[in-house]
């Protein structure tokens, strides 16, 4: 009887469990309608209107009208239900999606990035897990080739750079042609004489308004943006539902692709041009995946498979209906024809709002993958501010929103028409989705480590539809689809500008950094002094004395007494755990007082303001010196086995770490095993080439709880090395860091020269200095003018 019960109490329990499970993803799913779903519900709004706009017409048949419904059935089912929500959010980088995480989850499994200064402890990170062990019996061809030829890295890195141009220019022309449609809506109900002078600037103060709250974040108000849009789905699919029974109950049949070849047969080349309209209806999907990080795979699956898929079916079902009956306004096919008179105003001010919700989540997408963009060094330093401390990933970029704004404005003013904003939008939206499938078919090879076939089916189909998509709205090109192509040749220019010259920047760094030897000559014999405080020396290498340093004494022979070479470096992944981001090591011996700080980033980790920067470092650093004269410099007859039978002798010296230290063993510090400057090598093994990874020491994990032991020298030098931290600290922080010119050395091409010697040091010039992106204080800034040859 006892057991029963027991038993009965356990599966009360699980239920619970479960029921709360289910309660929390219900939850998500709702919150994600406002977040993922904005731009892809209000598509409905210029879907019809963009595809009728020219190229075809609706004739009395119905043909045109049917088989325009047949292909957005069809492609909103084949592409955002199979594609995205059962296949491609099934590849997330823990739990993050996106171009960046594909791109993450590819240089893990193959040796094809270009980021610089890898190290091999990466690979230690808890979030560098893969999934997928990686084959052990034999490597695919396919990863054999990407990782022989490092033209194939290039054009991998260009591939996810023209998908981040084009998240860009979605960015763009996503609120200009979403809250254009709705404002439209007014045409109907203003003389042709009025609207043409009201719709334009009450877009245009909409938009003003959009970009203008936006430092605010949209924590504030982001509360009501899932109410919008679900009262905008439940309006259009009671719209589509009245319009189906009302006018045309048989017009599901339309669904038969049949209906698809009938349309091509009689339209040919001109119904295929008018699948540049039809595109629209996938706008947006791309965010299911952008967006996984704030919400889970299941959130997302069930509330578009079982809320926004069916509600947009029976939407455009219901806009097909009552133009199937109405065939006298062929010229002005419009969402709002199909909206009965006494809801209309009701339905313009929910459209309206439900396209500034759309327009909101593409502006705060555009913000993300920029922020990941200069993380991984392929994108001018810009200011972000993080609008939300509790909400982790909401971020506001001055300069991006009010450039953003100008061109959005720019561009509703330039094109005043659906059909120009639409021919512009669906280029960019079908780009991103071609170079998710490309992406993407890597991935089931290397990372799922799937048959080639399997992949090639899956490029080849997927890829097929999206080509033909991509064709009819390449041809629009005089039409508007020159727009995203300009914009994304210039932003191209300038992330590859950026990224090559800081690739050529570290490698400067790497052949000319100075000899460990050079460092422990300074002193009093050579004029060179130690002065109180802790110098933090920023550099890129994570081995070896950085030329600014040199050139920092060589000017003023002075430093402090305590210096810490400070790396601050990203790796492709989306999170660090905060108890694995630091990896500290000494640079010569302990009586030195000079240690190497090398601090990692994943592409969607927050960056630390200076303030807790400092006291973060400070810390570590005491528990590094602790770890390291235990570890290395205690006594032969002393270990941590019996270091308890010793703890009840009094001591002085107690030793209580809680976060995890990482740290290899051997050796202790820098060693210059070769005077050339290139050869300087820490405890800590480094890439010391874009082609070549070393070899790496175990790395142990070293948890201390109250360990004691008598009081000796060595522990009286570790105290000596700890009074000597906190004297400096309180004496105070100085930063140095590197402030460099580039210019290409002599016999370089026409092409390197201007790339170099006047778009990266003009770019150089106008964004945010490295002082700025780490937020170092003026007063303790040290800057060391630096020339790079390269």
């Amino acid at each position: 009887m006892h057991k029963t019960m027991e038993t009965n109490r356990n599966c009360w329990g699980s239920n619970n469990n479960k029921d709360k499970s289910w309660r929390a993803v219900l939850l998500l799913a709702y919150q994600s309608l406002g977040v993922v779903y904005g731009d892809l519900s209000i598509s409905p709004l210029y879907v019809f209107k963009s595809t009728f706009a020219e190229d075809i017409h609706h004739s009395e048949t119905n043909e045109e009208m049917f088989g325009v419904l047949s292909f957005v059935f069809w492609t909103l089912t084949l592409l955002p239900l199979f594609k995205y929500v059962f296949i491609v959010l099934r590849a997330d980088d823990n739990g993050e999606g996106g171009t960046f995480a594909l791109y993450s989850l590819i240089c893990r499994h193959a040796k094809v990035s270009l980021l610089p200064n890898r190290q091999a402890s990466d690979e230690d990170v808890s979030t560098y897990k893969m999934e997928h062990p990686p084959e052990t019996k034999s490597d695919s061809k396919v990863k054999m080739v990407l990782e022989k030829h490092r033209c194939l890295h290039t054009a991998l890195l260009v591939l996810v750079l023209l998908g981040t141009c084009m998240v860009i220019g979605d960015g763009l022309l996503t609120p200009a042609i979403s809250v254009f449609t709705a404002v439209s809506g007014l045409e109907s109900l203003m003389s042709h004489e009025n609207h043409q002078y009201a719709v334009i600037p009450i877009t245009c103060f909409i938009l003003v308004c959009l970009f203008a709250l936006q430092h605010y974040g949209t924590h504030r108000v982001g509360f009501v943006f899932a109410p919008i849009v679900l009262i905008w789905l439940l309006c259009i699919s009671g719209l589509g539902l009245y319009n189906i029974l009302h006018w045309n109950p048989r017009v599901y049949q339309a669904i038969s692709p049949y209906y698809m070849y009938k349309f091509l047969k009689k339209t040919t080349i001109s119904g295929w041009m008018s699948l540049g309209g039809v595109l629209l209806c996938i706008t947006g999907s791309e965010a299911m995946f952008a967006d996984l990080g704030h919400f889970s795979y299941m959130a997302i699956q069930i509330a578009f498979t079982f809320m926004v898929y069916p509600t947009l079916i029976i939407a455009y079902m219901g806009q097909a209906a009552y133009l199937s009956m109405h065939h006298e306004n062929v010229d002005v096919i419009s969402f709002y024809l199909s909206v009965p008179e006494k809801v209309k105003w009701p339905v313009i001010l929910v459209a309206i709002l439900a396209s500034v919700v759309g327009s909101q989540a593409i502006i705060s997408g555009t913000f993300s993958i920029i922020n990941q963009s200069q993380l991984l060094g392929c994108f001018p330093r810009v200011k972000v501010v993080h609008t939300s401390d509790k909400i982790h990933g909401q971020i506001y970029i001055p300069e991006i929103n009010w450039i953003l704004m100008i061109l959005c404005i720019a561009v509703t003013i330039g094109f005043r028409d659906t059909k120009h904003l639409g021919n512009a939008s669906g280029l960019a939206v079908m780009t991103v989705m071609l170079v998710t499938t490309c992406l993407m078919s890597l991935v089931i090879v290397l990372c799922w480590h799937k048959p080639p076939i399997m992949a090639l089916c899956f490029l080849l189909f997927f890829g097929s539809i999206e080509i033909l998509y991509f064709s009819a709205s390449l041809v629009k090109f005089s039409e508007g689809a020159w727009l995203p192509i300009l914009l994304a040749l210039i932003l191209m220019t300038i992330m590859f500008v950026w990224h090559y010259a800081t690739i050529k920047k570290y490698e400067y760094d790497l052949h000319n950094k100075v000899s460990l030897d050079w460092l422990l000559a300074l002193g009093p014999s050579l004029g060179v002094s130690r002065v109180p405080g802790i110098g933090m020396v920023f550099t890129d290498l994570t081995s070896g004395i950085p030329a600014n340093f040199s050139r920092f004494v060589t000017n003023l022979p002075a430093y402090h007494k305590i210096l810490v070479f400070v790396c601050v470096k990203s790796v492709p992944v989306p999170y660090i755990p905060p108890a694995e981001r630091y990896l500290i090591s000494r640079v010569g011996p302990p009586a030195h007082r000079s240690y190497r700080c090398i601090i990692r980033y994943g592409y969607r980790d927050v960056h630390q303001d200076i303030d807790s920067f400092e006291s973060e470092l400070a810390a570590k650093l005491d528990e590094f010196i602790h770890f390291d004269w235990a570890q290395n410099h205690k006594d032969d007859q002393q270990s941590f086995e019996n270091a308890d039978a010793q703890i009840d002798e009094p001591s002085m010296c107690c030793l209580a770490i809680t976060d995890t230290i990482r740290y290899s063993r051997e050796p202790p510090y820098d060693i210059d095993e070769d005077p050339q400057p290139a050869s300087v090598s820490i405890g800590l093994p480094t890439v010391e080439s874009m082609g070549d990874i070393m070899e790496m020491k175990p790395i142990k994990r070293v948890r201390f709880t109250n360990e004691a032991w008598g009081c000796n020298e060595k522990e009286a030098q570790m105290l000596r090395e700890l009074d000597d931290l906190w004297e400096a600290r309180q004496a105070g922080s100085a930063f140095i860091i590197g402030h460099s010119h580039v210019r290409a050395k002599q016999g370089s091409s026409f092409p390197k020269r201007i790339a170099i010697n006047f778009g990266y040091n003009f770019l150089r010039r106008n964004c945010r200095g490295p002082d700025v992106a780490l937020r170092v204080p003026p007063v303790s800034l040290l800057e060391v003018g630096m020339v790079y040859v390269v």
